[in-house]
């Protein structure tokens, strides 16, 4: 399967949950350290309210696992950066709050 990409950068191989996909936009255009971020599965959870909120989870091979909680549900995050976890969260703080 081919992935959609927004600007080579933003893979898209699943729906984006609402909210996030301008969160992400935001995050890539102002680290150019992130390679890449893919979207995976969407799933239902009881407790994602209120605004979007994202959280790096575990190192992968060429990056960080993130979780995004919004509308409902939960969705997972391949984040491909050399950047460190603390850099990273920093990072998606500040798009958060753009």
């Amino acid at each position: 399967m081919r992935l959609r990409a927004v600007n080579d950068r933003l893979k898209i191989e699943h729906s984006i949950i609402d909210g996030l996909r301008p969160i992400l936009e935001t995050l890539l255009a102002h680290n150019d350290a992130i390679a890449s971020i893919v979207p995976g599965v969407i799933r239902k959870v009881r407790k994602a309210r209120g605004p979007v909120k994202i959280g790096v989870t575990i190192p992968t091979q060429n990056g960080w696992k993130g979780i995004a909680l919004a509308a409902g549900a939960r969705q997972e995050l391949f984040i491909s950066t050399k950047l460190t976890k603390e850099a990273l969260e920093a990072a998606i703080a500040k798009a958060l709050s753009a």
